[in-house]
């Protein structure tokens, strides 16, 4: 009598370390799907596994214990078993989703090293070609801007279109316009496989340096047809084309925004005037 009461309180604190064990899991379990980013999601998920494992080992000392005579009552041991095993497939759930991420993580990695190595080379250079050209966009539209702002100051026509600083912008414009017209030439002579990407590797490094001291060392760069020498685009009609097209398109976007300035002043100037005969 007195080893069924020993046997029965163990029961009893086996059962209550279960329930507490399955309310832990199922805290961390919440973590686990709630986590922002992989690294968090996997620190909880080896917390859940050793969670599991302590339920486990609970899960075979209630087997055993519902499987002997001396025991009772035992609905609450199969109660417990059940519960541990549900806990146990929603672990195996979690553990299946993250080992299908990682192969397919492999898979994606295995596939990027086994690309073509001259695609691969084509999507460097586009990759690059098209960051340069986004840059010198970038800086013509900061030139374009301060050309607005000269061009707005209250001195008079004649005085804006004299100021030194706009024959800088002007020219500016048009160096930024003849490089985004020959390295969009690159990327098409790229794309097509007229032109290895390995040839251009040194036009990427003038072309960074370009845009970063463009400015500050302005007289260095006055050709811009030298950086594109080696790579012989002359050869090529449409470079031609495109080169006169270029040379054309720069005066017209400093004198565009000039007439757009122009224009708004003459209109509220205009608009001034009729509001003072009104009063009157």
């Amino acid at each position: 009598m007195a080893d069924r009461r020993k046997l029965q309180a163990e029961i009893d604190r086996t059962l209550k370390k279960i329930e507490e064990g399955v309310e832990v899991f199922d805290r961390i379990f919440d973590k686990v799907t709630e986590a922002e980013n992989q690294s968090l999601k996997e620190k909880h998920e080896a917390e859940l596994k050793k969670e599991i494992k302590k339920l486990q080992r609970f899960r075979d000392q209630v087997k055993q214990w519902a499987g002997s005579n001396d025991v009772k009552d035992k609905n609450p041991l199969l109660e417990a078993r059940r519960t541990i095993e549900r806990e146990m497939e929603r672990f195996k759930v979690v553990e299946k989703e993250t080992k299908t991420k990682a192969f397919s993580k492999e898979g994606l990695a295995r596939a990027a090293s086994s690309k073509d190595p001259k695609e691969k080379a084509r999507e460097d250079a586009r990759d690059w070609l098209n960051r340069a050209t986004d840059g010198l966009n970038e800086q013509m539209e900061a030139f374009e801007a301060e050309v607005e702002t000269i061009s707005s100051e209250k001195k008079g026509k004649k005085s804006a279109k004299s100021n030194p600083r706009l024959g800088h912008l002007e020219e500016s414009i048009q160096r930024h316009l003849q490089h985004v017209a020959r390295l969009e030439l690159v990327l098409r002579l790229i794309d097509n496989e007229a032109l290895a990407p390995e040839d251009a590797e040194d036009l990427k490094d003038l072309i960074e340096d370009y845009l970063e001291r463009n400015q500050d060392d302005f007289d260095e760069f006055a050709d811009p047809e030298e950086m594109y020498e080696d790579l012989n685009l002359d050869e090529l009609d449409e470079i031609k084309q495109m080169a006169h097209e270029v040379a054309h398109s720069a005066p017209t976007v400093v004198e565009k925004v000039i007439e757009k300035v122009e224009a708004a002043e003459s209109k509220k100037e205009g608009g001034d005037a009729g509001g003072g005969g009104g009063g009157a």
